[in-house]
């Protein structure tokens, strides 16, 4: 809870995770390399440690980092077997896709399974008994009350206790609340004496309804004192934005936002985005060829289909697709307007007259979003992300919640696809799942829908 040695106590425990799973992997060598060939006689030696240096230095580092991206350090107590069992699978998932980018494009080999195996199983077991040593040694800390802050709340009466009854078990673990006071009832002069009394280094302020010329006279005795004042910034309830601190112009300030904020795992989503785009576009240059051929024989008009969309926060942007539909679609939308069969304010018709036939096995094939990886590679899309939506239809939405939707980049491919979309109609229903997206979002969330856009396109679920 105490923020600093909080995060100090979460490095250390990465620092010693990364220094087991170094162990293991030379452990594991060591067991291939000296004691199989005591058992097997026959086995084929392997190449010295030096070879799988490399893995050492993907696996150690980044494997913690990984993990608490997960949630594995989190909720320590409480947690069950189970739980960190699926936490640690999910982090080896992602760094095994790591160490497989690597041999692929680095051409550096991993010279024995074997050693892998063992260092996975090493590795895996070594983290969760790290895991259960600890959790025993906060419950014994619990119980034994040795090593906890003394610290003092206060705020309004309410407020400390709604404070006290969030508290989670790790953070009772660290504190010992030795007094409460209501700085709305008693005079800043009970606080001092109670700084004095119990030798406080640190006063938790829980004063969501406390007047703020209140809580600046209680801080500015603490200021006095040299001891600590945390505030808790919940003023303002919100349902959905998440507050933390930033500076601008050297002024502490305190930001809700409601996506994903900045981080090492959203900036390595856009390292991911342009390397995923240019591979895909490379693989898929054989599919290019096809589409240009059948647009060029089974209609007359451009290749490509341009349209200005909705990007990030709404800002416009010219799309790419393969063109589909006839040179005349756009002046015959207002004939078909009848006929719209999406509630809201996007346009979608099943059988579209428009499209002629190549366009509508190009549609059924989802080839024709191909030219959208040019986009990906210039920043102004995702691989996984809401669908963007012409400019003119994003202008027609009435409900302001469902602009959040255009509060990350749009992508090739989300939710909406991977579940069926046309057996929604309902644009609210598509806005849902996309906000459930970004509510949700991690690096493992895209994986997942990336590994179940594949299968919705070989069915011709994923378009219309």
């Amino acid at each position: 809870m105490l923020g600093r040695k909080q995060e100090i106590n979460l490095q250390l425990t990465e620092l010693l995770d990364s220094a087991l799973l170094a162990f293991c992997l030379w452990f594991g060598h060591f067991l291939r390399s000296r004691l199989v060939p005591v058992f097997v006689p026959d086995v084929a030696e392997i190449p010295p440690l030096e070879k799988f240096y490399w893995v050492i230095a993907v696996v150690a580092p980044f494997t913690p980092i990984v993990l608490e991206a997960r949630g594995f350090y989190s909720n320590l107590v409480n947690k069950t077997p189970g739980r960190s069992i699926r936490q640690l699978l999910e982090a080896l998932v992602i760094i095994g896709m790591f160490v497989a980018f690597c041999m692929v494009f680095f051409k550096w080999s991993v010279e024995s399974r074997a050693v892998v195996i063992f260092s996975v199983a090493l590795g895996a077991l070594s983290l969760l008994l790290r895991e259960a040593w600890q959790r025993e040694m906060l419950r014994k800390q619990m119980v034994s009350g040795k090593g906890r802050e003394r610290v003092i709340i206060a705020g309004g009466q309410e407020d400390i206790e709604t404070f006290l009854a969030n508290m989670t078990v790790e953070q009772r673990a660290e504190v010992e609340v030795v007094d409460r006071i209501d700085i709305m009832q008693r005079p800043v002069s009970d606080l001092v004496a109670a700084l004095h009394e119990h030798s406080i280094s640190r006063v938790l302020f829980a004063a969501q309804h406390v007047h703020f010329s209140k809580i600046e006279e209680a801080v500015q005795a603490c200021e006095t004192e040299g001891v600590e004042a945390w505030i808790a910034a919940d003023f303002f309830q919100t349902a959905i934005a998440r507050p933390t601190f930033d500076v601008l112009g050297g002024r502490l300030m305190l930001v809700f936002h409601s996506t994903p904020q900045a981080s090492w795992e959203l900036l390595f989503k856009g390292i991911v985005d342009r390397v995923g785009a240019l591979i895909l576009l490379l693989l898929s240059l054989p599919l290019w060829l096809v589409a240009i051929i059948g647009i060029r024989l089974g209609s007359r008009g451009p290749i490509f289909f341009k349209q200005e969309r909705a990007g990030h926060y709404g800002r416009p942007f010219v799309m790419w697709k393969f063109r589909t539909m006839h040179t005349d679609a756009e002046a015959r939308r207002a004939e078909l307007e009848a006929h719209n069969e999406m509630n809201g304010p996007v346009f979608k018709i099943t059988n579209d007259p428009r499209i002629f036939a190549f366009g509508r096995w190009l549609r059924r094939t989802s080839i024709d979003e191909l030219p959208q990886l040019i986009n990906v590679l210039r920043g102004e899309m995702s691989l996984v992300g809401p669908r963007p939506l012409p400019v003119y239809e994003i202008q027609r939405i009435e409900k302001h919640a469902q602009r959040r939707r255009l509060s990350v980049k749009p992508g090739l491919t989300c939710l909406w696809q991977v579940t069926g979309r046309n057996g929604i109609k309902n644009f609210e229903e598509w806005v849902a799942l996309d906000l459930k997206y970004i509510d949700n979002w991690s690096l493992l969330l895209d994986l997942k829908i990336l590994v179940q856009t594949l299968p919705a396109v070989l069915r011709g679920s994923g378009a219309s």
